[in-house]
């Protein structure tokens, strides 16, 4: 194991093990200093014992390099993968192995943590086909949403990760704010460059009932809308504390999504487990799409799809039904049918 490796693999483990976002920032920024550094100097460094006078190097992240450096597992690495379960929920296993990609993540283009490199690297780790980018759109200012000038930089950026990638897509997406109204808050002209898009309400979740039943169904009978994201807008636990789902007439919801081929989705964050069983079951009733997506913000959060997977499976929602089962080529035809 070389260095870079064993920082990566420790701030993935405690990524996806939920630890503090202090500490995993430590070791991705070790990370980076080491990706960055040419072997030699790197060398001479550890020879000379003046590893933390790197940049980013911290006692932690030097004696991971040092241990593995001198051919040893690291002893922070030997206590993460001993503490870390194999799965981290019971049951779903057969729907994990079902999933091919997954259509919700961020990068530190918006509010997420990594570089869409990390996030794509790890997601071939993990044995993805495909990964759907989809950081904000623009007035989800909290989030750094992206403009339209920023977004399509992004898609530039994609193309060149995918030319130097073979058996793995990284597919352009959004996650779009649904606006008060319904509407979208990106031009058509945008959408229509991306793969898939996930909508989301992020702001007045306490609107009254009726406004924002009409919010949602305009939302999810666009049809550039693909997914329906995190429904409830709620958060069950978590550093954020507790949020009360909003209130809406999920049936109205539901059969404009069954109408429009608009697919739920089951947010596999632990804090959100959104929607809730009762919403999840009705969706199911009724024949909705869905899509199991980890809604990561970091490279080992990739790996909350077991959580999502896991609730679907106890539920029993059909591999066929979810949409990151299908064929790439199948999810982006069903995506983009409205240019047809």
């Amino acid at each position: 194991m070389e260095p870079l490796d064993a920082l990566r693999r420790i701030a993935f483990l405690m990524e996806r093990g939920r630890k503090g976002t202090y500490r995993i920032k430590a070791f991705r920024k070790a990370a980076d200093t080491v990706a960055g550094l040419d072997p030699a100097e790197l060398d001479a460094a550890y020879e000379q014992g003046r590893l933390e006078d790197l940049p980013g190097i911290g006692p932690a992240t030097a004696s991971v390099i040092q241990q593995t450096m001198a051919g040893q597992t690291p002893d922070y690495l030997a206590k993460l993968e001993a503490e870390s379960p194999e799965h981290l929920a019971e049951g779903g296993q057969e729907l994990r192995a079902a999933l091919r990609g997954d259509c919700h993540c961020h990068s530190d283009w918006s509010d997420g943590g990594s570089p869409i490199q990390e996030m794509v690297a790890t997601a071939i780790e993990l044995g993805h086909e495909y990964l759907v980018l989809t950081d904000h759109s623009p007035r989800l200012r909290v989030a750094n949403g992206l403009s339209a000038e920023r977004l399509t930089q992004q898609l530039g950026v994609i193309d060149t990760i995918n030319a130097h990638v073979d058996g793995f897509r990284l597919l352009p997406g959004i996650e779009v704010d649904i606006l008060d109204d319904g509407s979208l808050d990106q031009s058509e002209a945008m959408l229509d460059r991306l793969a898939v898009r996930v909508a989301s309400v992020h702001s007045k979740l306490a609107m009254d009932k009726a406004p924002m039943t009409r919010r949602m169904v305009a939302a999810v009978s666009n049809p550039r809308v693909n997914i329906l994201g995190h429904c409830t807008g709620r958060l069950v636990e978590g550093d954020r504390g507790k949020r009360k789902q909003s209130t809406f007439d999920a049936r109205a919801v539901f059969e404009a999504c069954l109408e429009h081929d608009t697919a739920v989705e089951i947010n596999s964050r632990p804090e959100r487990q959104d929607p809730p069983d009762d919403l999840l079951t009705m969706a199911l009733e009724m024949g909705c799409l869905f899509s199991i997506d980890s809604d990561a913000h970091a490279p080992g959060q990739l790996d909350f799809q077991e959580y999502g997977c896991a609730r679907a499976q106890a539920l029993g929602v059909p591999a066929e039904r979810i949409i990151d089962t299908w064929p790439l080529e199948d999810l982006l035809a069903w995506a983009n049918r409205f240019g047809g």
